[in-house]
């Protein structure tokens, strides 16, 4: 007994000192942000405290589950505006919730017979919110419609919508430009991201300009008015004057006259002229029409296309399944595609609370699923889930843990491999190109995956780094400043640092 209690005391502050060295070794003081950040920082003139920073390392911890080392924190809980690395949340959620083999459909009915090859009645469409409904799979739907026997078609459309409220669908921007691509509200019944896409380039063959356009559209014609000129391609865009307006009187006449006038120059390889300039119901009434013709089918007359809701009496023609949901969450996260993102989050809504779905039901349920998983974001602002807002905030600590509980959930590789992969494509094609030409001659080539994001005074990056060693560090960083267009460089220090397993860089880009 005397031994026992001459040891324990010594015992006792043997554990102490052990539990102490695990505590400190998983929970070590944060380093100082690298000298080479902070420098591109005072260079760019963007204070300290308008930068956000976490860097976490992940590890597989005894259980098999992923753990986290803190490695740096500079104001990692400040709540501040991610910008688009918003999406990051919209997806994994989406992904985990509704799972990556998930599809939307777009239901056809009709109100009356197939005849002879000739459909006599109207097409109803009813949509769910397929984010990715473009002209591929708009062909696909006309062969599966051709396969009911269906050569010609007498009758109109109507598009019923009643998947969302009204209010997410109304066209309202954080900066007045509602004729952007990057601005176009939801619709259930999306085709091809309502953008007109006009291809523009010198002709091979002599001089003067071609000009084609995507998707298709039955009663489009484009007039051509444009000089080729000796100039740089380098400011084409503001040279060109683009006009878009219904050729006849008649309010029955459905032909649009695209008119394209100024100068073009003839050093342009190539380039597109994206636009939104049709309503919802032409766009889609126009497209699907062409859409129909492309595949060999005829009209008995060109269809008119409006609201409605479908009836009671209409029978199911058709049930159209779209692409999967791991593959829109690629475009999503890779090309920032904003319209995309809030889709899903609709679709979060509408699945789990039903129609018609609004963004304060699909907030609800992205809230549900991280308690559910353990995140308690008190400070988390959602406005639309893509980012596109002066309002959504969320702090670069909690990106990080959701980056860590990305890594434990069955669709971690699924959302790991939807990010820009720096260097190589995605909004990060062109970052980080010479640093990562160092790492050339290793056999395993250290890889930055990395969500970037960008507003008027918001510049952001969140993703996993992947370093020369081998290790994986989550690194999130925002920055809310009107100097924050300058800030692309101090993030790119900052991934550099990452990628040399924390040594000072040098020099990026």
């Amino acid at each position: 007994m005397r031994s026992y209690f001459l040891y324990y005391p010594a015992l006792i502050a043997a554990l102490f000192w052990l539990a102490s060295s695990s505590a400190a070794a998983n929970n070590a003081a944060p380093i100082d942000i690298p000298k080479a950040v902070t420098s591109s920082l005072e260079r760019n003139q963007i204070p300290k405290d308008a930068i956000s920073i976490s860097v976490i390392e992940i590890e597989t911890g005894r259980s098999g589950k992923h753990i986290s080392k803190n490695i740096l924190g500079w104001r990692s809980e400040a709540v501040m505006n991610p910008a688009s690395t918003m999406k990051l949340l919209t997806t994994l959620s989406g992904l985990d919730i509704l799972g990556p083999h998930y599809r939307w459909r777009t239901n056809i009915y009709t109100d009356g017979i197939i005849r002879q090859g000739t459909l006599r009645g109207n097409l109803y469409l009813q949509g769910t919110g397929d984010p990715k409904l473009i002209p591929e799979e708009l062909a696909k739907m006309m062969k599966e419609l051709q396969g009911l026997g269906i050569q010609k078609i007498d009758g109109n459309l109507f598009f019923d919508r009643s998947a969302y409220a009204p209010s997410v669908m109304e066209h309202n921007t954080i900066d007045g430009e509602a004729l952007r691509a990057y601005n176009v509200p939801p619709d259930p019944l999306l085709y091809a991201f309502r953008t007109l896409s006009f291809q523009l380039s010198k002709s091979r063959t002599a001089d003067f300009i071609d000009i084609s356009y995507t998707p298709a559209l039955s009663q489009l014609k484009v007039v051509n008015q444009m000089q080729l000129v000796d100039r740089a391609c380098d400011s084409w865009k503001s040279n060109i004057r683009f006009n878009l307006e219904p050729e006849g009187a008649s309010s029955t006449d459905q032909t649009l006259m695209a008119q394209f006038s100024g100068a073009f120059p003839s050093s342009c390889k190539g380039v597109n002229f994206n636009i939104v300039a049709l309503d919802a119901n032409t766009f889609l009434t126009q497209g699907f029409a062409a859409a129909w013709e492309l595949a060999g089918g005829t009209w008995t007359k060109p269809p008119i296309g409006k609201d409605g809701s479908v009836p009671l009496a209409a029978r199911l023609l058709l049930q159209f399944e779209g692409i999967k949901l791991a593959d829109d969450v690629v475009d999503i996260n890779k090309y920032s595609n904003n319209v995309m993102a809030r889709q899903v989050l609709l679709t979060l809504a509408l699945e789990k609370m039903g129609k018609p779905a609004t963004t304060a039901n699909g907030d609800q349920v992205i809230q549900s699923w991280l308690k559910q998983n353990g995140l308690n974001f008190t400070d988390l602002i959602i406005e639309n889930g893509s980012g596109l807002s002066r309002t959504e905030a969320i702090s670069a600590e909690q990106m990080n843990q959701l980056l860590l509980t990305a890594r434990n959930l069955p669709v971690a590789e699924v959302f790991y491999n939807s990010l820009p992969i720096a260097g190589t494509d995605g909004t990060m094609r062109n970052r980080l190109m010479g640093q990562l030409r160092k790492f050339l001659h290793l056999k395993k080539k250290p890889e930055a995956r990395i969500k970037t994001g960008s507003l008027v005074d918001v510049r952001a990056i969140s993703g996993y780094v992947l370093s020369k060693s081998g290790k994986m560090y989550a690194v999130t960083s925002f920055i809310n400043h009107p100097n924050a267009w300058r800030g692309l460089e101090a993030h790119d220090q900052l991934l550099t640092w990452l990628l040399e397993d924390g040594p000072e860089p040098k020099q990026a880009r």
